[in-house]
């Protein structure tokens, strides 16, 4: 079944090059469909993580007022996120359901070497072969691989950067810190996972991030618009008018002299 719809993915592919008459053209149209077709899910995901941001500052409280008691920390972190309204869960639920799809791309791009043996997998002379590997394209020359290197360079950043972005307004420095030094050890990790991956794979995987990227700021754009109108419909909430009515003092009425 799984070879099946991998295949199916294939066909796919190969049926955007018959009108694109190239390989890495059609990978990238193929990545677009790919990430129209998840875009509802990536918006809740992306709806998530700010939703996130906005608890997190309240959850530091509570890690304050209860340092060494967890399980009023947990009730007191359950009533918070029933006030707001808020899953912890609903962010992961979207990524587990484009995960198939995503395997089922990246495996397939793994493989179009042994599915045309004869074609010259090659992204309009940008980069040769789709199915050499950074560290083939190294061993024939710094000019070969100087493409291949582009596209390690896009598949590590496109890791690193949502981190960057996600940080730009956190106010908590510890948090930040440590998101940006991870964010650093993953982009490393990835350019040794891209060292032995195909060029197809690095173009979809680069070109997925960077399309997912900009899903995820019109998501976040949307939601800090919606709080700002949030907070000026709250504003212009008509409040009761407070008079202060001060009476004046009677004067004394005049005796009449007899």
């Amino acid at each position: 079944m799984w070879d099946i719809f991998k295949d199916w993915i294939f066909d796919v592919i190969q049926f955007f090059y018959g009108f694109c008459h190239d390989w890495g053209l059609a990978i990238i149209v193929v990545t677009i469909i790919f990430r129209i077709i998840v875009a509802p899910l990536m918006h809740k995901q992306a709806k998530s993580s700010y939703d996130m941001q906005k608890v997190q500052p309240k959850i530091q409280e509570l890690k304050e007022r209860f340092p060494d008691d967890p399980t009023r920390q947990s009730q007191e972190m359950q009533k918070i996120y029933a006030e707001m309204k808020f899953n912890p869960l609903a962010g992961c639920l979207p990524l587990l359901l484009q995960m198939p799809i995503f395997l089922a791309l990246f495996q397939v791009l793994r493989e179009m070497g042994d599915r045309v043996g004869d074609t010259s997998y090659s992204f309009y002379n940008l980069v040769p072969s789709l199915v050499t590997t950074p560290s083939q394209a190294f061993g024939e020359g710094f000019g070969t691989f100087v493409p291949y290197l582009i596209l390690m360079v896009i598949f590590a950043g496109a890791t690193f950067l949502p981190m960057i972005l996600q940080q730009m307004n956190s106010t908590n420095k510890q948090q930040r810190n440590q998101t940006l030094m991870m964010g650093g050890i993953m982009s490393l990790m990835m350019l040794w996972i891209s060292w032995g991956s195909p060029a197809g794979v690095l173009l979809f995987w680069g070109a997925s991030s960077l399309i997912g990227i900009a899903q995820s700021q019109l998501t976040l754009a949307h939601c800090r618009a919606q709080d700002r109108r949030k907070a000026e419909e709250e504003a212009l909430v008509v409040k009761p008018v407070e008079v202060n009515v001060t009476r004046k003092e009677k004067k004394k009425r005049p005796k009449k002299k007899r």
